[in-house]
């Protein structure tokens, strides 16, 4: 179902979003604009995963390559990235060929290999409940015994609640939120949760950052998208939003590790 949306066109996504084409939650405690809560975030999540030169980091769901380009800029690393996407696949290769990433257009499930860091940045909504534990499986199964995982999603309150019926049909087919007890499941005897941050109020300001940026950009789309399309979008982005500033809906980074740091581990915010 990633394809669908992901391959509007790169040229419109880079109208909305910001230079790395990060299409995820900005982190806004210290940010003023859209460019630096999610320069922000990136370097947030760097921090928390303690990233050192030399290491090999792995992003499932890898989207136009923000966090992995970001990464290897600052922290001097290795990354590998998969996605589904053809439209970002081709986007990230053209515009990082000087820096070490490697981007796959792969499902997440087929690999096979060892990474220092691991990274799920805005894809675990896309699993489904059943696949949960699969995907930490996976997760699992990359990470060095050492290592970090650190996963970036969207969450729901309850458990047994079912994904917005509009949401489903028209912007994410087969979306579906987690729930902490739901996550808790999936990483039993496979993680140690080491950190829990929600920063959900964050991501009413990121969409309606976004809208504004989409409401600016519309005159050039008009003729290509329709009526109809600007209707949705932007009734997607509003209701997203209103969603988070009604604390409905959460968004949540965990830090794993597969046996437990040595330390106690050293919370970033």
């Amino acid at each position: 179902m990633g394809e669908a949306h992901y391959d509007l066109g790169n040229d419109f996504y880079a109208s909305m979003l910001d230079s790395r084409m990060t299409y995820t939650c900005g982190y806004w405690k210290n940010a003023q604009t859209l460019e630096e809560a999610q320069t922000a975030k990136l370097d947030l999540i760097c921090q928390k995963i303690g990233l050192k030169p030399g290491m090999r980091v792995l992003d499932i769901g890898c989207g136009w390559g923000s966090f992995m380009s970001y990464a290897a800029e600052h922290y001097d690393v290795e990354c590998v990235g998969v996605t589904i996407s053809k439209e970002q696949t081709a986007w990230a290769k053209k515009q990082y060929p000087h820096l070490p990433l490697e981007f796959r257009l792969q499902d997440y499930r087929e690999i096979n290999e060892e990474f220092d860091r691991i990274v799920s940045i805005g894809m675990f909504e896309h699993v489904g409940h059943k696949n949960h534990r699969e995907f930490m499986e996976v997760a699992n199964r990359c990470l060095k015994e050492n290592g970090l995982f650190l996963l970036h999603t969207i969450g729901k309150n309850k458990r047994n609640s079912t994904t917005d019926p509009w949401i489903d049909k028209y912007i994410f087919p087969n979306g579906d939120l987690p729930s902490i007890g739901q996550i808790g499941d999936a990483i039993d005897d496979l993680f140690v949760m080491e950190d829990l941050h929600n920063f959900g109020p964050d991501y009413d300001k990121t969409l309606m950052a976004w809208h504004e940026n989409f409401e600016k950009a519309w005159p050039q789309f008009k003729a290509q998208l329709g009526e109809r399309f600007y209707r949705m979008w932007r009734y997607y982005l509003l209701s997203c939003a209103g969603a988070f500033r009604a604390r409905d809906i959460q968004l949540w980074q965990w830090v794993l590790s597969k046996n437990g740091t040595q330390d106690t581990y050293p919370r970033v915010s």
